[in-house]
């Protein structure tokens, strides 16, 4: 019987034993196949972060590149575009204003020649046509100086002749409108003497040499008109023939009268 009770117990630790080594080896599988599928997934996970990294940092360097060639190319095009542009815009400028330049030059040249060429003409066909010498006493008007320095010296002895009446200060619209018109400076100026005493008594505003029927705004138009008239109705400057048209009545007394006032200015 304590044999018997001896055979159990040892059977029953065997068991035991047998089982607690089977609970230590399956921990230890266990820990091993955890460890393994532990070790096997962060090894997975690098990979895929390593591949993922690798890419961002190519498709960043390949957009720089990218934005770096473009902006290389539009300066290259934006340079060569301007120095083009600035290059032949300079050119046509420089060349269009040199041609304008020109043009108003021998637009100028060609108007005072043909102004000088109008009034030699003029006071030519006087000088065959008059029964008389035109300008008796009067020394010539000298048309070859010029626009500028025509207008300068007549303007000058006209206002030096003008000085104390109303039409004081008018030197230079005499001057100017007996350039445009060819006809003697003196002429005009002489005439308002004869007719209103310089403007003193006008028939009508401003009318002070008895031209026409009706006044004027001002000296200017009313200049420029009657110088214009001279031209185009009498001539170059005074005779007795155009006295006789211009003052029927008194037509010596008007020439000599005139004719006087020219010879001062």
């Amino acid at each position: 019987m304590k044999k018997y009770k001896q055979r159990k117990s040892s059977l029953v630790a065997k068991i035991a034993a047998v089982g607690c080594a089977s609970l230590v080896l399956a921990g230890c599988i266990g820990f091993g196949f955890a460890s393994a599928g532990s070790t096997g997934s962060h090894v997975e996970a690098f990979g895929i972060d390593e591949m993922s990294t690798s890419a961002s940092q190519a498709e960043s360097a390949s957009l720089t590149q990218v934005a770096s060639d473009e902006a290389a190319r539009e300066t290259t095009v934006l340079s060569s575009t301007a120095k083009r542009d600035i290059s032949k815009g300079i050119k046509a400028i420089e060349a269009k204003e040199e041609a304008d330049r020109i043009a108003a030059e021998e637009a100028a040249r060609a108007e005072e020649a043909a102004r000088i060429a109008a009034a030699s003409e003029k006071m030519a066909q006087q000088q065959a046509t008059a029964p008389a010498p035109v300008a008796v006493n009067l020394s010539e008007v000298d048309w070859n100086v010029g626009k500028e320095a025509f207008i300068a010296e007549w303007t000058g002895r006209i206002d030096a002749y003008l000085a104390g009446s109303p039409l004081a200060g008018q030197g230079v619209t005499f001057a100017t409108a007996a350039w445009t018109s060819g006809v003697d400076p003196r002429w005009s100026p002489a005439i308002s003497n004869t007719e209103s005493s310089k403007g003193v008594v006008c028939f009508k505003p401003f009318n002070a040499w008895g031209w026409g029927q009706s006044g004027f705004s001002g000296w200017e138009e009313a200049i420029n008109t009657h110088v214009a008239g001279l031209a185009n109705v009498y001539g170059y400057t005074i005779s007795m023939a155009y006295a006789q048209k211009y003052c029927p009545p008194n037509a010596e007394h008007w020439f000599n009268n005139t004719l006087g006032q020219m010879q001062l200015i």
